[in-house]
């Protein structure tokens, strides 16, 4: 319990520092948002109406606190440009993500794991350098590409998948997982290269320990020793793989979104980011902010279950 309160004690130092850069930066921009509300042809009075209805005309310190006090009552406050709630524009795009990274994260698991087992244990075989040779593949083609081949193949040429849109699962499970196969295969396959590499790295240093050569004396089945002694020891690295991955996938997917049309919370900042609405993406920034520092929470408590020798708030031994 100590540690868990020592960790969100640190944390919010970095997300205050996070939330003044975002706002600071974010009112640098070029471009008013009272001017993009009401158009060119507004007149200077309407403007400055507006700017005053807004708070915008207030100092920008001003503006940071006022906003700052709302969030902690709670209160993410309302979009300049529809007056819309922020919380309620974040909560109805975020499913979306979160269902497109965890699909993600499941496929680059279930390929990566065996693939960069297998290619450990085979060095030098066939196997691994074919598995060399399609992880590199993954990581070299943009995802974005895959992504729009598979609509040209599935959707286009087959007609087996939708090519866009997003139906929430709760309303249509079919039409739900049929428009979230390929967004979820082309970023999983990326990100199964690169799980896939680190994993593979990461369980060769292992295999040469003294440890693992004196199992394998004792006569016992590689799969006991791989699995059983090896593998548990080198999940670590790839555990902060996994946790960027995943941190990363939460505000870093507005390109497979927008291709693929999903209302996602990478698209709800973007597309505030050029219709200036300064509260929104302040509000979208801090819940991402949020979500990293849960992400490396969990990561930090995954490191002591996995390796005995970590003790939570002490480093290794």
């Amino acid at each position: 319990m100590a540690f868990l309160i020592r960790r969100l004690l640190l944390a919010i130092p970095v997300i205050i520092l996070v939330t003044i850069m975002v706002f600071s930066l974010l009112h640098m921009l070029p471009g008013d948002p009272a001017t993009v509300i009401l158009g060119q042809e507004a007149t200077p009075d309407a403007v400055a109406a507006l700017r005053e209805e807004l708070g915008l005309n207030k100092p920008i310190v001003v503006q940071y606190f006022d906003w700052l006090g709302g969030v902690l009552q709670g209160n993410l406050g309302r979009s300049l440009v529809d007056r819309s709630s922020v919380s309620e524009l974040i909560a109805s795009r975020f499913p979306a993500t979160l269902e497109l990274t965890i699909g993600t994260f499941l496929v680059a698991l279930l390929i990566a794991v065996p693939a960069g087992i297998i290619s450990a244990i085979r060095q030098g075989k066939w196997v691994d350098y074919l598995s060399t040779i399609l992880a590199l593949g993954g990581m070299s083609i943009p995802h974005f590409w895959l992504g729009m081949m598979m609509i040209v193949l599935f959707s286009v040429k087959l007609g087996w998948l939708p090519a866009s849109g997003y139906v929430p699962f709760s309303e249509d499970p079919l039409g739900n997982i049929s428009a979230m196969v390929m967004p979820i295969v082309a970023t999983g396959l990326r990100e199964s290269a690169v799980l896939m590499r680190m994993l593979r790295s990461s369980l060769l240093d292992v295999m040469h320990a003294d440890y693992v050569r004196t199992a394998y004396s004792k006569g016992l089945k590689e799969r006991v020793v791989v699995l059983g002694h090896a593998m548990k020891n080198a999940l670590v690295p790839v555990v902060t793989t996994s946790g960027l991955i995943v941190a990363g996938l939460l505000g870093g997917l507005v390109i497979t979104e927008s291709i693929f049309s999903i209302p996602g919370f990478g698209r709800l900042i973007v597309e505030s980011i050029f219709r200036r609405d300064y509260v929104t993406v302040q509000g979208a920034i801090l819940v991402s902010a949020l979500m990293v520092v849960i992400v490396n929470l969990i990561v930090d408590l995954l490191y002591a279950l996995i390796d005995p020798r970590i003790k939570m708030g002490k480093g290794a031994e």
